[in-house]
């Protein structure tokens, strides 16, 4: 069986329009048990990558491939690819249909991808996975915090059993305290179900303590990757550089 992998493998993206590609052979992988931080300035070309590892969006050179196969381009053919790679977002109430509880939010995902078993046991071990009380899912998400709201986004994406997520930004919507329990949790689901992380993030004392490697992008290439430890520690490239001098601290913990 080929191994639980997503991959870029040097693409490049231009939107339609654009004139010049906001990403230019960038290459990323990320496995199951396995943690990637992506990191860069604002307009780095960050989200434009995501987009092309959740099939989003196309190419416009290179390939991204899931288990060594490409990404399937029919919605019908996509929904395994769906329910073992789960995407959490940097925005959770945002994300959340406010016309809905818990409960409903974090089943959708199973019947939208045609999930089997029993969907009310797989939405309270989501829930408690993710340490919030069942009594939350009959609430609705302009009755929860910050910090609930972002739980809640996490428990929807566990809800499948997926390998591997992808996390864009999911610490910018949280108070500093909050924001080390978050880590904390996803590194315990890292470790205890062997899930990949993939963490989109500007936050580099959140990417030190929970990535093996890291991918700088800048101007929409990846100028710089490797042990995470060493390269926020050595950096090479200026980039690299000017995002640690401006980060205040790298050990993961908020000052």
């Amino acid at each position: 069986m080929s191994a639980a992998e997503l991959r870029a493998a040097r693409v490049s993206a231009r939107p339609r329009g654009a004139h010049r590609d906001v990403l230019v052979d960038v290459d990323l992988a990320v496995a199951a048990g396995t943690t990637v931080g992506l990191v860069g300035r604002s307009g780095a070309g960050k989200s434009t990558l995501v987009r092309l590892l959740l099939g989003l969006e196309q190419p416009s050179s290179g390939a991204v491939t899931w288990q060594d196969a490409h990404l399937p381009t029919r919605r019908a053919d996509r929904r395994g690819f769906r329910r073992a790679v789960q995407y959490v977002p940097q925005d959770p109430l945002g994300s959340l249909d406010p016309r809905h509880d818990v409960d409903h939010l974090v089943r959708e995902p199973l019947r939208c991808l045609g999930v089997a078993g029993d969907h009310r046991q797989r939405v309270a071990a989501a829930l408690a996975a993710v340490d919030l009380d069942p009594s939350l899912g009959r609430r609705r998400p302009r009755e929860l915090s910050g910090g609930q709201a972002q739980r809640v986004a996490v428990a929807r994406a566990l809800a499948t059993g997926p390998s591997l997520l992808v996390a864009d930004e999911p610490l910018s919507a949280v108070d500093r305290p909050l924001r080390d329990e978050l880590v904390d949790l996803l590194s315990r689901l890292h470790h205890e179900r062997g899930l990949g992380l993939l963490l989109v993030s500007h936050d580099l004392g959140a990417v030190a303590r929970l990535c093996g490697t890291t991918v700088v992008l800048d101007a929409g290439r990846a100028v710089e990757s490797g042990a995470t430890d060493q390269l926020l520690h050595e950096p090479r490239h200026p980039a690299t550089r000017a995002l640690v001098e401006a980060a205040p601290r790298l050990d993961g913990r908020a000052a």
